[in-house]
Order: C-alpha cells, then structure tokens, then sequence
C-alpha cells in the first residue's frame, strides 16, 4: 500500500534531507513551506525518485491555510500515514526584555501553534481512515533540554513540543496513531552555518561548535517512519558528538 507522508518546513535544511530520504525509501509525499519556490523544488526532486509528490504553500500558524493544506491531503492521496512537524523558526537573539510581543508570538505561532494545528488535522484524518492510524513525529530540539543564551521564545516553545508530543501519543493510543520526537543538535543546514565561526555560550564566550551531517537526521527520520504502528520511538536525540551540551560542554 502507498504510504504518505506529510512534512512541514519541507523547502529547506531539515526538512528538504527528510523529504528525499523518505523519497529514498518510497513514500509519496506532500511537501508544504511558506515559499512555495523552494518546497517546488524539493517536491521535484522527490518525483525524480519515482514517488509521487505535491509542494503546498502554507504557514502552519495559520488555522485556514492549515485547514486548506489538510483538504489538499485528503483529495490528493486520501490518507496519511505520517505527519512531520517540522516548521520552525526562531527570535532574534537579544536580551529577553527587549522582545517584541510580535517576536514572541511569531516564534509560538509557527513552532507550537503550527505543530498542535497539524497534529489537529492529522488526528481527525487517522481517525477516519482504512486503515486506521498513522504516525506523527515532532522536532524538538536540544532546547526543548536545555537553552542557549537569548533564545527564550524557542527554547519556550520547543520545550511545550514535549508536552505536545507526549500528549499526542497518549490521546492517539485508542486511534493507532503514535506519536515521537526527534531533538536535533548542530545539524549543518543554512541555518547552522554561523556555528563555524562561532556561537555565544552560557559563560558569554564566542566560540565555534561542530555540526554534523543533516542526512544523519534523515535516515533517523525514515528509521522512526518505517516502524509498525506497534512500536514507537517516543524520543530520540541525534546530534554533533563534540557540540557542548552533554555535561558542563
């Protein structure tokens, strides 16, 4: 039977390695992002892998384009299998006093608000599928663990991720929907690249982290999807060996 897989924040970094290993591994996909041109072009990479594969443009924090991009999956593929909550996105890195509301806000709307609309969705399609069931997986982070300096409204949002993550498992059990999270560290992505150079530490120092290879995400990613509906990751952390986090760094 043709699997389905949905993820958010398909365009670029974490998503996009997602999306075409899964492609590897021969789920048809639907790939949505903000920026329709860059998800296109992942959605045309999958296809040339022989899935078939839809880009949709969408802002997860909101509830309509949720909504619309939900509609799409249904009349598309009339099923899914497995939702990635993967959109994220991060503050500006000042002071905590200095935050705006709106870049508060911004920060909650895509990372928590966007993963609890889709999981909504998810939900009421599993639900009402045949067969019943499928399986979500969140990104959190090594912030939903511990900070980084000025970085309160991801660290906030991503450790409500966990919450999220485990009352989804918990409400999906009688519905055969299971539901994980991956919390990633210094995956080397656009987004990581600044880390070579250097990045503020807790005790204020510059200093430059180790990053590790997004595909390594990828393949625990397809790992985590291909397992029965019986078994589940319910978390699992994948990161830079040498990053400071473990201990005192």
């Amino acid at each position: 039977m043709e699997k389905i897989a949905l993820i958010t924040g398909a365009g670029s970094g974490i998503g996009k390695a997602c999306a075409l290993s899964l492609a590897d591994a021969g789920w048809s996909l639907v790939l949505c992002g903000r920026r329709l041109e860059r998800v296109s072009d992942v959605c045309d990479q999958a296809k040339v892998k022989g899935v078939a594969a839809i880009a949709v443009q969408a802002d997860v924090g909101d509830p309509a384009a949720v909504e619309a991009l939900f509609a799409e999956v249904e009349a598309r593929f009339g099923r899914l299998d497995l939702l990635f909550n993967n959109a994220g996105t991060g503050a500006p890195p000042k002071p905590l006093e200095a935050l705006t509301l709106e870049e508060w806000r911004r920060v909650v709307d895509t990372n928590l608000t966007g993963a609890f609309l889709c999981t909504q969705g998810a939900f009421r399609l599993m639900k009402a599928q045949d067969p019943r069931g499928g399986r979500i997986i969140n990104n959190g982070s090594i912030s939903a663990h511990a900070p980084r300096p000025n970085s309160a409204p991801y660290t906030a949002t991503k450790h409500a991720i966990t919450g999220l993550t485990r009352s989804t498992s918990l409400d999906g059990r009688a519905f055969d929907i299971a539901c994980g999270q991956i919390d990633i560290g210094n995956a080397e992505t656009p987004l990581t690249a600044r880390m070579a150079s250097g990045v503020p530490q807790p005790n204020g120092e510059i200093v430059p982290e180790p990053t590790m290879d997004v595909n390594d995400v990828a393949r625990a990613i397809v790992y985590m999807a291909g397992l029965p509906l019986s078994a589940n990751v319910q978390f699992m952390t994948v990161m830079a060996t040498k990053m400071p986090y473990v201990g005192r760094g």
